[in-house]
């Protein structure tokens, strides 16, 4: 079996490091990979978004599966093009994956669907969008309507700073076309969660709990990141929330979709915030989320390809899906200066040391060879994630992981899982 994945990041590391270890021992292509999908498979010279070239390597080599890991390529159509041209492809197509290439699209359909959520607006202007600021006041949220690589979002605590998000992308256009429009979105209070699930357009099947830390500071300071790391389960995701998740935020989704003649089959994320008054939509992305990925796929018991193949076949069971009990932890290695700029090519050392912790697993994000040696090639540069017999576990095997890594400038949080601790305090 040959299975192509496609994309770069610790996500994709940890997609091909879990389909090579299927039963069927599939080989494992990677476009174009890092230095960490190197290790499980073949990397491929070949961008994520490069459509007419991994369409015409896939005519060439036939893969009997294909995974797209990023956005970007599914906004722009890759499921459609490939299964134009016999090829199996897990993740949604172009219409569907408008879910995270647009907030305002995502908005009205969660609308339609009565998908609890924030209150919003969206304006294309300077001039409404700050009016609308000031009646509505701080804390208030404002995001960019299109794909800008987890950055677009600003929680604004004052009107200052949502004045001067509105300005980031609509005057100094941070985002390119992806600010052309904002949304203002009132402000959610409570604790996030993250829930992927996979549909079969018919079908859904949650995937485990879990929880991100986007800020890039320790107790959740500083500016928003594209995830500094993750752990699963989410202890605030209780059992009793699932059912409610499972039917009114996907289920809704699928069924409005379909509505709609689109036929919704992949991966589906929903960035929940945990309120008072039940779970609310964050967001929905179309792909599998980075870092939580690596968190999760640690937990994944047994294969994971029959799962993809039955969203594709649209026969989705949940037995095909079963979790390891020990909760796993991943604590992102991010380039010094990151999420602003940042330097590459520094040398790693310590990774076979940091893979030689018990339970450890180091996934590569920004990396890549060069002489022989592995080097940064990115913001987020690799994802140190470790299982645990409890989450205490986990947090120490990760750390201690971590701790055999060096490069210059990085950094990391140090208190990844802080919430989840605090609750078994409690």
């Amino acid at each position: 079996m040959k299975i192509l994945v496609i994309g770069s990041g610790g996500r994709e590391h940890a997609l091909a490091w879990k389909l090579k270890g299927d039963s069927r021992r599939p080989e494992i292509f990677c476009a174009p990979g890092n230095a960490g999908t190197a290790t499980v498979g073949t990397n491929l010279p070949l961008q994520s978004d490069d459509l007419p070239g991994l369409l015409a390597w896939a005519k060439q080599h036939k893969p009997d599966l294909t995974v797209v890991g990023p956005e970007a390529p599914l906004c722009a159509g890759i499921t459609d093009l490939f299964q134009a041209a016999g090829l199996r492809v897990f993740g949604p197509c172009q219409a569907g994956a408008r879910l995270e290439g647009s907030k305002q699209f995502s908005k009205e359909v969660m609308a339609a669907a009565g998908v609890p959520t924030a209150r919003a607006a969206t304006f294309t202007d300077v001039a409404s969008a700050k009016a609308y600021l000031r009646k509505e006041g701080a804390p208030i949220v404002v995001k960019a309507d299109g794909l800008a690589a987890g950055k677009g979002v600003t929680v604004a605590m004052t009107l200052a700073e949502a004045e001067a998000a509105v300005d980031e992308a609509l005057v100094t256009r941070a985002f390119g076309d992806a600010g052309n429009t904002v949304l203002i979105e009132e402000f959610l209070d409570g604790e996030e969660a993250s829930i992927l699930a996979l549909l079969d357009g018919e079908h859904v099947v949650l995937l485990a709990s879990s929880q991100d830390h986007k800020r890039v500071g320790d107790g959740d300071t500083g500016p928003n990141t594209g995830g500094m790391g993750a752990y699963s389960p989410a202890p605030v995701v209780t059992a009793d929330l699932l059912p409610f998740i499972r039917e009114e935020v996907f289920g809704r989704m699928l069924r409005e979709l379909r509505r709609r003649g689109i036929t919704y089959q992949g991966l589906l994320y929903a960035g929940l915030m945990l309120t008072k008054a039940g779970p609310k939509v964050l967001e929905f992305n179309c792909r599998f989320g980075d870092p939580e990925t690596q968190a999760v796929l640690a937990r994944w018991d047994g294969d994971m390809v029959p799962a993809l193949e039955a969203c594709i076949d649209g026969n989705l069971g949940e037995s095909l899906v079963r979790w390891r009990p020990e909760p796993s932890v991943c604590i992102v290695v991010a380039a010094g200066g990151y999420p602003g700029s940042y330097r590459k090519g520094d040398v790693i050392t310590g990774l076979a040391a940091a893979n030689a912790v018990p339970g450890a697993t180091v996934f590569h994000a920004g990396t890549t060879q060069k002489e022989g040696a592995v080097v940064t090639a990115g913001g987020r540069v690799l994802g140190v994630t470790a299982l645990g017999a409890d989450l205490g576990t986990a947090i120490r095997r990760a750390y201690e992981a971590t701790g055999q890594i060096h490069f210059a400038g990085m950094q990391f949080r140090k208190d990844i899982a802080w919430r989840a601790l605090q609750r078994e305090k409690k």
